[in-house]
Order: C-alpha cells, then structure tokens, then sequence
C-alpha cells in the first residue's frame, strides 16, 4: 500500500472536518429547535393557567375537582412565589379602606364575617404535598392535617382582624369545619395564631351535616342577622362563602386556586 502524499492527508483531514462541523451544526439546530418547541409549550402553558386561574377568581370556571397537571408550576410559583402575598394585601388594603368609612351604631350590633380556612388560617402547607391541588382531594389526610393545629395564620388577615376589632365590630369567624370532631383543635390553632377576642366562632353541627356550603352559611348569616346585627362585611376564600342569603352590604374574595368547595 501507498503511503498518502502530505496533501492527500490535509485533503482527507479537511473533508472529515467539513463533515464533523456539518453534524455538530445539524445537531445544534436540532437542539435549537427542540429547546424553542419547550420554551413555546411553556409559554402556551403559562398562558393557559394564567387563564385558568383568573376564570377560577372570577368564578367562571367551577365544579372543578382538581387543578390542572400542567398549570401545578404556575399555581405552585403564585402560592409560594410571592404574587399570593402581594395579592392578599391589596384586597386587605381594600377592605381596610372600606371598614374606615363606616359610621358604627353605639348598640355595638355591627358586624363582620370571617371564614376560616384558607382565610384566617392558611392550608398551604398541606396543599403542597398535595401538589397544590392537582392531587384529589382527601378528607382523611387534610383532616389528620387540621388535627396537628399547625395551620399558620394569613398575616393579611390577621391585621384585618384586629382592625376590625380596634375599630369596634364584632367579629365572627364561619367555618365548615365539624364542630363534634375539631372544634377544639380549631380554638386552640386560632388563638396560638393570634385570633383572640372574637364575638363568636361558628362551626357546623351536625343540624347542617351534608348541606352545601352555600345553603349551610346562608343559615348562619340569617340567625346573626335574626339577632339584630348588621353584617358589614363577609370575606372568604371560597365563592361559596359569598353567595346566597343575608350577605351583608360588601363581599370580599380572597384568591385560591388550590381548591373550589360547591
């Protein structure tokens, strides 16, 4: 055999290089391409939750079970991220507004409802190992969670509370929960938390078991009001909080995307 000339080896050297350069050029544009396909769906994802979440806020979007599997990034980035937070202190700063400009009777008969869950005290917690709700819901465990009587206060609606007080209303905090089975353990989270001094902490009994939320809040809104308060202002995380009867003259949504309870 032949040995190759000093130019047929530059030669074979120069076309094994256009071909090394040609491949790595091919597959960095095929990289390229699959890095902007990834970078398009997660665009379109952020824009579909985006869309999701307001729909859920304004109440379009309900009977919902669970969040959707693409939008747990985007629920997850606004629960802990900072945009929640942000979020709640404008409308505490709205409802603050509001309660300033309110001429109280001297009968000490005006009133405030706060829910609890996901209001007063905050679920977060617990939703993150349920990947913020993309998980079913389980009553088994949430209930295990409430019995730790960790939940943490929403430092929001803590100032509101106590403003509220300050300002001479009287406040009642409205719950779902079971009266029989986690009364105390509620009592004890609100006041380790700083809700001390309310007018009265309603739970359900078993005379409200199976009733919707909605049905089961109108009838406790209608015997506070049946004993002479008047019910400025009803604040709650659910829009269930705020519909039906005997409403009071200003409802006050709080976002959460986590969860949605008929």
């Amino acid at each position: 055999m032949m040995l190759m000339t000093n130019k047929a080896v530059r030669q074979v050297v120069a076309a094994l290089t256009y071909l090394l350069m040609s491949l790595l050029a091919k597959v960095e544009a095929m990289m390229r391409r699959r890095r902007e396909r990834r970078q398009s769906d997660d665009n379109d994802d952020d824009g579909y939750c985006l869309s999701w979440r307001l729909g859920v806020e304004a109440n379009n979007v309900r009977s919902w079970r669970t969040v959707p599997p693409e939008c747990y990034n985007h629920v997850q980035q606004y629960m802990t991220g900072g945009q929640y937070q942000q979020d709640m202190n404008l409308i505490i700063n709205q409802i603050v507004a509001y309660a300033s400009q309110i001429t109280l009777s001297p009968d000490s008969m005006d009133a405030w409802i706060l829910d609890v869950d996901d209001t007063c005290i905050s679920n977060i917690s617990y939703y993150q190992g349920r990947r913020f709700g993309c998980d079913p819901f389980d009553s088994a465990t949430f209930k295990a969670w409430i019995m730790k009587g960790m939940c943490p206060a929403n430092p929001a609606v803590l100032q509101l509370f106590n403003t509220l007080k300050e300002r001479g209303f009287k406040v009642f905090l409205l719950t779902g929960r079971d009266h029989a089975t986690l009364g105390k353990i509620t009592i004890d989270n609100l006041h380790s938390q700083g809700f001390i001094g309310y007018e009265r902490l309603i739970l359900r009994t078993a005379e409200y078991k199976g009733q919707s939320a909605v049905k089961y809040k109108s009838a406790i809104r209608k015997e506070i009001e049946g004993e002479g308060y008047r019910i400025w202002g009803n604040v709650g995380d659910q829009w269930s909080d705020l519909q039906g009867e005997c409403l009071g003259t200003r409802t006050f949504k709080l976002p959460n995307p986590m969860y949605f309870i008929s």
